[in-house]
C-alpha cells in the first residue's frame, strides 16, 4: 500500500551509488516525483517551451547550463509536484542549495530530508565497469551481478551487448573526484542545517531501501 505522507527530498550519492534504483520506489510507496536534472533537461528541450530553447542553445554552443536558468527549469517542475519530489542531480553546490532553499521558500515548501547514499569508490569501480547494454531496449546487465545467460549477448534478442562509452576505470575516476570535490561542501552546507542523512549503499538495494524508508518515516 502506498504511504499518504508527502515528501520533499534530495538524494546525493556518485555515479552507480543506486539512485535509479531507490527512486522509482519512493514513486510507488510515497508518490514522489522523481526529478532527474538530466532527464528534465532533455525534456524541457523536447517541449519547445522557450525555457527549454533558451537551454538548447546554451547546450549547442557547449556551455554549461548556468544556475539561474537550472533554478527556473526547477521552479516549473517542482509546481507540477503534488506528492512531493525527489531530486537527483542538484543542487550540485552550496551557490544552488541556497537558490533552492530561496525558490522553495517563495512556493511555501521545505526540504523533509538531504539522503547521502554512500559507496567505497572501489566498490563503485567493480560496480561501473562491469555495467553491460542492450542499446535498442535499454536493458542492463552486469558480468558479475547479473550476467546475461550468454557472455555479452542479450537475453531476448540474442544481440551483442555493449558498454557506454564512460563506463571505464579512467573516466569513472575522473567523475568520482568531480563528485567528491562538489559534494564535500554540499554535504557540510545540509548538515549545518540538520537535513542530512546518510545510507550505507554498499548493501543490497533491499537493504538500501530499507534505511532510506527508516529516514523518511521518522520525518
Amino acid at each position: 500500500m502506498s504511504s499518504q505522507k508527502c515528501v520533499n527530498l534530495i538524494l546525493i550519492g556518485p555515479p552507480g551509488a543506486g539512485k535509479g534504483t531507490v527512486a522509482p520506489k519512493l514513486n510507488e510507496d510515497y508518490g514522489v516525483t522523481h526529478l532527474s536534472t538530466g532527464d528534465m533537461l532533455r525534456a524541457v528541450i523536447q517541449s519547445g517551451l522557450p525555457l527549454g530553447q533558451k537551454i538548447k542553445e546554451v547546450i549547442d554552443s557547449g556551455k554549461l547550463v548556468n544556475d539561474e536558468l537550472m533554478g527556473e527549469m526547477i521552479l516549473a517542475a517542482i509546481r507540477d509536484c503534488k506528492r512531493g519530489f525527489l531530486l537527483d542531480g542538484f543542487p550540485r553546490n552550496e551557490k544552488q542549495a541556497e537558490m533552492l532553499c530561496n525558490i522553495l521558500s517563495k512556493e511555501g515548501l521545505k526540504l523533509d530530508t538531504v539522503i547521502e547514499l554512500c559507496v567505497p569508490d572501489e566498490l563503485l569501480v567493480t560496480r561501473i565497469c562491469g555495467r553491460l547494454l542492450h542499446t535498442s531496449s535499454g536493458r542492463t546487465y552486469h558480468e558479475t551481478f547479473c550476467p546475461p545467460k550468454l557472455p555479452n549477448k542479450d537475453d531476448v534478442t540474442g544481440e551483442d551487448l555493449c558498454r557506454r562509452s564512460d563506463d571505464n576505470e579512467p573516466a569513472l575516476k575522473k567523475r568520482l573526484e568531480v563528485f567528491h570535490t562538489q559534494t564535500a561542501p554540499l554535504i557540510e552546507y545540509y548538515k549545518k542545517l540538520k537535513l542530512h542523512a546518510m545510507v550505507d549503499a554498499s548493501c543490497s538495494p533491499e537493504e538500501v531501501y530499507t534505511q532510506v524508508r527508516a529516514i523518511l518515516d521518522q520525518k
